[in-house]
């Protein structure tokens, strides 16, 4: 594949291809089954009611209503560009993650530069649909093309996802002190990442309750600032079955999305290294309005430290089921900043006396 874009894009520019057309043909993969069915409602119905049909019919939050797919494309070369914008223009409203791309433009620019039947033929040889390429196999497909496109510009991989052993770890430590609930029958229960990334961390918990009881449901919910990452979680989601608007993009310290919820879990690897000046006066001023009951109520940390400001509001998010405690877990590395001892020794205690909860009720109860 990559030889196609070789000339035409830098090679720490692939990503922005090959990640969408990825995407692109996960979500192709997956409608396949049910595109007839689509296409009659579409018919009948519009706007919300569709929603609701397509879902009655065929048990998905999402679809396409565009009369092609990547073997019809394929038949039109010279009207490919258009057809290829009519198809990702005519998915489902909370489908958003090519307009995060940019992908129109890439799409004009490799029709530009005689390349675009190319890319789309390549991509229509492979089957990536969940039962050639299960949901976990595509997750570490995701993570292999972030790691290598973030290698490529220079980055931190780390920047974009976390590494699935220690996400194993955290999801241990998280439910050991529900071990024998979360083994009950028709179990139901929620789950949060405030800084979601690429989604590892959801995907990896809702597999791990599903190992240990197949008549559970864990309903994921994240938070990501950063649109490429918010774009891969956010599709992974879609392949999942999981309601994709539980997914959305902001910045969680200034704009917390999901205000006015609360979550049995709550797991996070905050960014380290990051200050967040940038919302500093969002931050203050919502601790002011908020009082000591908010998020921010015991205090904030130094501006240069971003990693422990995103621990503080938690508890905050905590709640779910009446008398549920606390069950929280974060990737968090450990620094000492010298600044505002108070506010960051009361953040601190908070996380030491929780994990050394969950680290006791963990000893003989990990299965």
């Amino acid at each position: 594949m990559a030889d196609q874009l070789r000339g035409v894009y830098r090679p720490h520019r692939y990503g922005g291809i090959i990640l969408p057309f990825t995407i692109l043909r996960r979500l192709d993969c997956l409608l396949e089954p049910t595109r007839d069915d689509v296409r009659a409602l579409s018919e009948k119905f519009d706007g919300g009611a569709l929603d609701v049909q397509v879902k009655r019919k065929t048990g998905l939050t999402f679809y396409n209503t565009s009369q092609y797919d990547f073997a019809r494309l394929l038949e039109d070369p010279e009207g490919l560009r258009a057809n290829l914008i009519d198809y990702i223009s005519h998915f489902s409203g909370n489908i958003d993650v090519f307009e995060r791309f940019g992908f129109e433009a890439e799409i004009n620019r490799l029709e530009e530069k005689n390349r675009l039947y190319l890319i789309v033929a390549r991509f229509a040889e492979v089957d990536l649909h969940p039962d050639t390429v299960p949901n976990a196999a595509m997750g570490d497909l995701y993570e292999h093309l972030i790691y290598k496109f973030a290698e490529a510009s220079n980055e931190e991989a780390g920047e974009h996802y976390t590494p699935r052993d220690a996400i194993r770890l955290m999801v241990d430590l998280l439910f050991a002190e529900e071990n024998e609930a979360l083994l009950e029958p028709g179990t139901i229960r929620t789950i949060y990442d405030p800084t979601a990334g690429t989604g590892g961390m959801l995907p990896v918990a809702e597999e791990r309750l599903l190992e240990r009881n197949r008549q559970a449901r864990l309903r994921l919910y994240g938070q990501e600032i950063n649109d490429l990452s918010y774009v891969i979680c956010k599709s992974d989601m879609i392949g999942k079955g999981q309601d994709v608007g539980n997914i959305r993009l902001g910045d969680t310290l200034a704009d917390d999305k999901f205000f006015d919820k609360t979550f049995d879990f709550c797991m996070s690897n905050p960014p380290y290294g990051v200050d967040w000046k940038a919302s500093e006066a969002a931050v203050k001023e919502e601790r002011k309005k908020d009082g000591p009951s908010g998020r921010f109520g015991p205090g904030l940390p130094p501006v240069s430290d971003g990693q422990m400001l995103f621990l503080r509001p938690c508890p905050t998010w905590r709640g779910g089921r009446a008398g549920h405690g606390p069950a929280l877990t974060a990737a968090h590395h450990n620094r000492t900043t010298g600044i505002d001892p108070e506010a960051e020794a009361t953040c601190r205690r908070l996380a030491r006396a929780a994990a050394l909860s969950w680290t006791a009720r963990a000893k003989g109860t990990l299965r």
